[in-house]
């Protein structure tokens, strides 16, 4: 499928958004096009607070640092994960969103271990849990994978029946539909098909999966032959309402000019990197030698800084990685630089004050554990 085929057509108004399903092998089948879209953007709903226990647990890390002497409140943790496994593999991910320690108090069967009580809101990964035969549970700081705060025997309350969370609709405004959506109409079907937003010169800027379930076609208020849908449930994956100005930066074409990212919240720069994301496969050659200058003022945060790497590297509007990994993804090369390179980065001091309390599982702050994988994967960094 070619995007420009679908990109333009003969009306007052641009297509700002093309419906398509991609199979297995990324083969892109067009459904069709729009002009507008209402309910993309979405802050999620607080999840409900609710009371679990941490049985025979093990603290470590920023877990054990919230546990008081007295067992008394002290106050929040932050985002946690439970990992669940059995003896072989970890096979399921929940959240614990906003963790406070409430109490704790040593385990009947093993006072070397404690039992700690928490208030959290509960997300559970995308599936059907239930319980391993032979759990093991691991709990983490923040997501998967990031700072362990120890391991348990078992968490009560967490594998208690929820309420789904209502669903936020998705209105899609003009649209000019293939026979794929066509046949959607008139019958459901068990596909998941993405929206593509376009710019205005009709570069995709961003993809979004949803559910095509439809709840209402008529027709549109644009009129002609054009209907206006609506789906039942967008998807709850959608872009934060902070993202809006950032897309109609975005809407005008790759921005080309430095720092625009930086006027936003730790949450905005963190929806600028995701249309970043959307261009990874578009940085040409590796090229390795030269010098790099890092603009390290308005790095105060982790998304600042794969902001301020990013276009230091990749220019205004690249991609380079969003996070850790995907960070060192990029070093291994495939997107457009790879080492020996030397990086200069001014107002170093900034990123290593911002991201102090940021540290991983070997004791290193954020700003310290980037700096030495830069070195070990071959660049020469100067702080100034």
């Amino acid at each position: 499928m070619r995007i420009a085929d679908h990109a333009v057509w003969d009306r007052g108004f641009p297509v700002k958004y093309l419906l398509v399903r991609e199979d297995e092998e990324g083969h892109a089948e067009y459904w069709g096009r729009c002009a507008g879209v209402e309910g993309m953007f979405v802050d999620k709903a607080p999840l409900p607070r609710e009371i679990l226990t941490l049985r025979g647990c093990a603290p470590k890390g920023p877990l054990l640092d919230a546990l008081s002497a007295t067992g008394g409140s002290t106050g929040p943790l932050g985002d946690m994960c439970v990992e669940v496994g059995d003896t072989q593999r970890p096979l399921q991910w929940w959240s614990l969103v906003d963790a406070v320690v409430l109490t704790h108090q040593p385990n009947r069967n093993d006072p070397a271990l404690m039992d700690v009580v928490v208030g959290a809101g509960v997300e559970e990964d995308a599936g059907h849990h239930s319980l391993p035969a032979s759990p093991q549970f691991k709990l983490f700081a923040g997501a998967a994978g990031g700072l362990p705060a120890g391991h348990c025997a078992g968490v009560e309350g967490l594998f208690a029946a929820r309420e789904a969370q209502p669903s936020t609709p998705l209105h899609l405004i003009g649209c000019e539909a293939a026979e794929p959506l066509l046949a959607a109409l008139r019958r459901p079907r068990e596909d998941w098909v993405q929206l593509w937003a376009l710019d205005r010169h009709g570069e995709v800027m961003y993809r979004h999966t949803v559910d095509p379930h439809i709840e209402q076609a008529r027709p549109s208020v644009l009129g002609g032959s054009l209907v206006d849908i609506t789906l039942t449930d967008g998807g709850d994956d959608r872009p934060p309402l902070v993202a809006r100005p950032i897309w109609e930066t975005w809407y005008g074409g790759v921005p080309t000019t430095r720092d625009q990212w930086a006027p936003y919240s730790e949450e905005g720069r963190s929806a600028w990197l995701e249309l970043t994301a959307t261009r990874m496969d578009r940085q040409g050659p590796d090229r390795s030698g030269g010098t790099y200058h890092l603009d390290g003022t308005f790095v105060t945060d982790v998304p600042g800084l794969h902001c301020a790497m990013a276009e230091d590297l990749a220019g205004p509007g690249g991609y380079f990685g969003r996070e850790w990994n995907a960070f060192a993804d990029c070093l291994g090369g495939g997107f457009g630089v790879t080492a020996p390179f030397t990086l200069v980065w001014h107002d170093a001091d900034v990123a290593r004050r911002a991201l102090a309390g940021v540290v991983s599982e070997e004791g290193l702050t954020y700003f310290e554990d980037i700096v030495r994988l830069l070195e070990r994967r071959g660049a020469h960094v100067l702080l100034q």
